[in-house]
């Protein structure tokens, strides 16, 4: 799978990545719900993403509205994942499938896609 990338960083990668998708989540279910909901899922998302916004008060602007407050810190993690992380695992250039998280999941998308044929 990804023999020379070094363990750590890869994980490292994994967490930044679920946490970005699920700040990302959190602004889809939040165009829909109030963030007070009751439904399962929206909990689940406020709950972990909560921690992430307030510790990234300090560079995020006040103007913003708390609605687009999770897709600024995503923003903030695609962009060190997008130009950082790549540096750091030894890779030559940067794209969208860089990321050894949606990597490995586009793969799987597209095994089971060929499953079906």
């Amino acid at each position: 799978m990804h023999a020379c990338i070094p363990i750590g960083l890869m994980l490292f990668d994994y967490a930044l990545g679920i946490a970005m998708w699920t700040l990302i989540g959190r602004f889809g279910m939040s165009i829909f719900l109030l963030e007070n909901s009751n439904f399962f899922f929206m909990k689940m998302f406020v709950r972990m993403t909560d921690p992430m916004i307030k510790s990234t008060r300090a560079i995020t602007p006040p103007f913003l509205i708390d609605r687009l407050k999770p897709l600024y810190v995503a923003w903030f993690i695609f962009m060190f994942r997008f130009y950082v992380l790549p540096l750091m695992l030894g890779y030559s250039m940067m794209g969208v499938l860089s990321f050894p998280l949606e990597g490995d999941i586009a793969k799987v998308i597209y095994d089971i896609g060929n499953i079906f044929r």
